[in-house]
């Protein structure tokens, strides 16, 4: 992607279901847990980079022993330096003292059974440790200590709020993590409570009535009180300090989940085929958590998946497959090698079908696959055009003339070239632009000046700013006659609510454009009459709040805003002709047909608090306030 872009984060839990020794003996290491924790972290690196944390809890451990363990680092490699502070601690061990699991389990911290990790992108709040996962909501009985991480944005953090102090709670903080720690907490005490009373009734005493809560407890139960009102995509993972887990999906299944379960282990994590890498196990062996439901594990081991709410239309999504989720999952591969063959007729409409003139490439490192699949869709043009024009030379062609049809093909080069990120340490506009510009190089002598098209496609176009700033004046020093950059995903026109780092209606191209032809055509009118509609929308109760601004795009087609978009894009100083083209929303479902979160690009929001959001956004925009609208 050529705008940078945070986004979601990314999970990681472990249940070793064999006791330590087992794992000493098969595979010669206390730390296999650890290093398969590692593994799933660092697999995952794409998903956040400005935090990193692990909490870990020990089984069965005797009272006055510490069993719940938690690091988190902001450091500038996370990962490796969570892990590095954690695997110190054992590092003057001798030998002997590795294979001691009792005495490691009970003297050292993360040495136990159960594991959750967290990468973190922070789309709201400073990088502070503060604000990284996992939470802990401690107390003195097990039963209740719950540790909680997660990949999600709530919509209705205010309303959530509120609930919280109605039942006579004091939050430290109005933030969509601690009101879901305090909020599933809340309800863990409630179970607790319920169950202690009952179980006191029968006489029994607290030591007793202790031990059979941590084995009786209703974690569904728990789940389904807390989350009945939580708007937003999610996914939410907790343990409990006697041992049992939970991964929790949101009913439309925006935010993914996968896991997988043998005779060992219990994982999940948020994506497919760091599972499949770390434990070496074939994509059909992971199970999607399903939307709506939970993977619980209880302490005893033993996992199952339970409705947690009703499951309503699935809209997993499509951002993960487009560019966020990692390219080597079989699925997403293909996936993104098809969002560049859908796009096919719009590029030979944009070069005017003329492909001996035509040089293609990509924006790396993230497009590449869609550049296959745009590969393939030229060449299954070519081969089309092939057959057709070889019938048309008769039943006696000439040799020499059959064989300069076969030999034509798609012009390919490795045109655009990202560098080492260069440190912007000159503070003044015009100095720093320069050296912003600079960020990609290009393969020189790959385009015949003044004749060739060159063809470029990216995985989306956001806000288009490194398009204008770098990438466009430097494909320009090629000298191709035109330029069509080609995005795989439609225009994004709506802000995400959902995880997503795009919040501001003013950030986004598309929108730049449409408001620019509303000016240029004398509508400035839609623009009031939208903005008190969207005004009269955030009076209204959160599920009746419908998309107003739809209005700024409903005059005008597709086409009109991509080439608004071109001239908006078009560096004053670039002498080749700028086209920028986008998929479909067709083309994207074609491409993508199990993941139809598209809401960004449709604004056809899946939540009530997505339409607010994009309501309150557009408001915060004419009023020139540049806070999040959620």
């Amino acid at each position: 992607m050529s705008d940078f872009l945070q986004h979601e984060c990314g999970i990681a839990m472990l249940r070793l279901k064999k006791p330590l020794q087992h794992y000493v003996e098969k595979y010669g290491t206390p730390f296999y847990g650890l290093n398969k924790m590692y593994l799933l972290m660092e697999k995952q690196h794409n998903r956040g980079q400005d935090g990193a944390g692990l909490a870990n809890i020990k089984l069965d451990v005797n009272p006055g022993k510490r069993y719940i363990s938690r690091m988190r680092s902001i450091d500038s490699r996370p990962i490796q330096d969570l892990f590095q502070k954690i695997m110190g601690r054992f590092q003057d061990l001798e030998a002997s003292s590795l294979r001691d699991t009792v005495a490691l389990q009970e003297n050292h911290a993360f040495t136990g059974e159960l594991f959750l990790g967290h990468l973190r992108y922070g789309t709201f709040g400073k990088n502070e440790i503060e604000n990284c996962h996992p939470f802990l909501r401690q107390n003195n009985w097990r039963t209740r200590n719950l540790v909680a991480a997660g990949n999600f944005n709530l919509t209705n953090v205010d309303e959530l709020f509120d609930v919280l102090v109605n039942i006579g709670q004091h939050p430290k903080q109005k933030s969509d993590t601690v009101t879901i720690l305090e909020k599933i907490g809340h309800f863990l005490d409630e179970e607790n409570q319920l169950r202690f009373d009952a179980l006191k009734e029968k006489g029994l005493d607290n030591q007793t009535i202790s031990e059979r809560i941590a084995d009786t407890l209703d974690l569904g139960q728990v789940l389904r009180k807390a989350s009945s009102d939580f708007d937003g995509g999610y996914v939410m993972c907790g343990m409990l300090g006697h041992g049992d887990a939970f991964v929790m999906r949101d009913p439309n299944g925006i935010r993914p989940a996968y896991w997988y379960e043998d005779d060992e282990v219990v994982v999940a994590a948020s994506e497919r085929p760091v599972i499949q890498t770390a434990f070496n196990v074939t994509a059909d062996s992971i199970q999607e958590v399903p939307p709506g439901s939970a993977l619980i594990v209880r302490r005893n081991g033993k996992a199952h998946v339970e409705e947690i709410r009703a499951a309503a239309e699935r809209k997993a999504c499509s951002f993960e497959r487009i560019y966020f989720s990692r390219g080597n999952d079989a699925d997403i591969y293909k996936e993104r090698k098809m969002l560049g063959e859908t796009i096919v007729p719009r590029v030979l409409e944009a070069v005017e079908h003329d492909l001996d003139h035509t040089v293609t490439s990509f924006i790396p490192n993230t497009a590449e696959a869609s550049f296959y699949g745009l590969v393939k869709g030229l060449e299954d043009h070519l081969s089309a055009s092939k057959i057709a024009r070889i019938k048309g030379l008769g039943s006696n062609p000439d040799h020499a003339e059959i064989e300069s049809i076969l030999l034509e093909r798609p012009r390919i080069d490795k045109v655009a070239i990202k560098d080492a990120k260069l440190r912007t340490f000159i503070t003044e506009d015009s100095s720093r632009d320069d050296l912003v510009a600079h960020v990609y190089d290009i393969t020189y002598g790959t385009v015949e000046r003044g004749v060739d098209n060159l063809v470029v496609i990216d995985d989306s176009i956001v806000r288009g700013t490194t398009l204008k700033k770098s990438i466009l004046r430097i494909l320009d020093r090629l000298g191709p006659k035109r330029i069509v950059v080609a995005s795989s995903a439609p225009q994004i026109r709506y802000p995400d609510c959902y995880g997503i780092d795009m919040a501001r209606m003013g950030d986004f191209v598309a929108f730049q454009a449409a408001v620019s032809l509303l000016k240029d055509r004398n509508m400035e009118h839609v623009l009031e009459e939208t903005y008190d509609a969207c005004r009269h929308q955030l009076t209204l109760p959160l599920g009746e709040n419908v998309n107003q601004v739809k209005a700024i795009y409903a005059p005008f087609s597709d086409e009109e805003i991509s080439e608004r978009i071109s001239q908006l894009l078009t560096p004053k100083d670039v002498s080749a002709e700028v086209r920028i083209i986008f998929q479909s929303v067709e083309g994207l479902h074609r491409a993508c047909p199990d993941h139809l979160g598209d809401w960004y690009f449709t604004g056809d929001f899946p939540t009530p608090g997505g339409h607010r959001v994009v309501n309150k956004a557009f408001v915060y925009y004419m009023e020139g306030n540049t806070a999040r609208a959620y």
